[in-house]
């Protein structure tokens, strides 16, 4: 990290003549909250005060961040219209290709962690498209944007900034060269730095983990994290529902937590379209589907899912994709 960033060190002097740092671009309270940030990392992880100066002096605000991350497709789009974004016949195509391409590395993942080779690619596939769209801003003008000049999320995404700037140091990665999507997610799999440092893992063994450029790395990354969150083995992700009665609206779910049991919910007039036990405690919820609403159960699995990220249409979409693959590859 030292040589990393020494090299910024010259651009530093004029910020600091001033008296103040600031993120390019942003003024005022941000300026002390900079300062707030540095004083927190040289304190608490030992970074160097001058260097992170130098590498703040280089952050920029951008307006188009907080433009996208205001407007987010799964919040704006019905599923009638979310889902063939990412159910298409391009996406499976590339998706049964990469599934050939890293078969063995998808097997061991599957043996080692219990996480289906498809549930695996369909992830990949949903947030990257194989790798194809990575993003394209760079992840310290994400984080310190939204750390910065968003007040709904900045404690989580200040809290990232710090954990990219620790993974730049514990990998030996320029921050200044590392870009990603608008939150700051990265690589293949589109990891926040909270979650690379916590569930990344060297999957093929060459001494440093890569989620950028190497597909095993990232596959085994993947993998860790659901195995993590507690994926089990085998059990079913979601089960369609019918409903009837005055009582049904009561049974849906405002958040992801599961408010209720199966058990519950069929006093309320919904019935699975799967053997459940009545104590299993599910999320339900409704989607605006091409022919109607469609109401479904979220059991244990889909809100594993949820928590890559927080989000119904984006599990079901992974769910969906993940059947999709293991149809176009023959094995259902």
């Amino acid at each position: 990290m030292k040589n990393i960033l020494q090299a910024a060190r010259g651009r530093l002097v004029a910020a600091c003549a001033a008296g103040l740092l600031s993120v390019a671009g942003v003024a005022g309270a941000a300026d002390y909250q900079v300062q707030a940030m540095i004083d927190e990392l040289t304190l608490s992880h030992g970074f160097a005060r001058e260097q992170l100066e130098a590498l703040f002096a280089e952050a920029e605000r951008k307006q188009a961040i907080l433009d996208a991350i205001s407007r987010p497709a799964e919040r704006v789009k019905p599923w009638k219209e979310y889902r063939p974004i990412f159910l298409t016949e391009a996406r499976i195509a590339r998706g049964v290709d990469f599934w050939r391409e890293h078969r063995e590395a998808l097997t061991r993942a599957e043996q080692e962690y219990g996480v289906p080779a498809e549930v695996i690619v369909a992830i990949i596939g949903v947030e990257t498209f194989y790798g194809r769209n990575t993003g394209n801003y760079r992840v310290l003008d994400a984080l310190t944007t939204l750390c910065f000049d968003y007040p709904p999320r900045a404690p989580f995404f200040c809290q990232q900034l710090s954990e990219f700037l620790q993974l730049s140091r514990e990998e030996q990665i320029d921050p200044l060269q590392l870009s990603g999507s608008y939150a700051g997610a990265m690589g293949l799999p589109q990891f926040m730095p909270g979650s690379f440092r916590a569930y990344a893992v060297d999957f093929d063994s060459d001494g440093r983990i890569d989620i950028w450029n190497n597909p095993v790395d990232a596959i085994g990354s993947v993998a860790s994290y659901f195995k993590r969150h507690g994926w089990t083995t085998g059990a079913p992700v979601v089960s369609r529902a019918q409903v009837q009665g005055e009582r049904v609206e009561e049974g849906l779910n405002p958040g992801l937590d599961p408010l209720h049991n199966v058990g519950q919910l069929r006093e309320l007039g919904w019935q699975p379209a799967e053997a459940l036990a009545d104590e299993l405690p599910v999320t339900a919820f409704r989607f605006e589907g091409e022919a109607g609403d469609e109401y479904w159960l979220g059991l244990p699995n889909f809100f594993v899912i949820t928590r890559y990220n927080r989000s119904t249409m984006y599990a079901m979409a992974v769910h969906q994709l993940a059947g999709e693959l293991s149809r176009a590859r023959g094995l259902k």
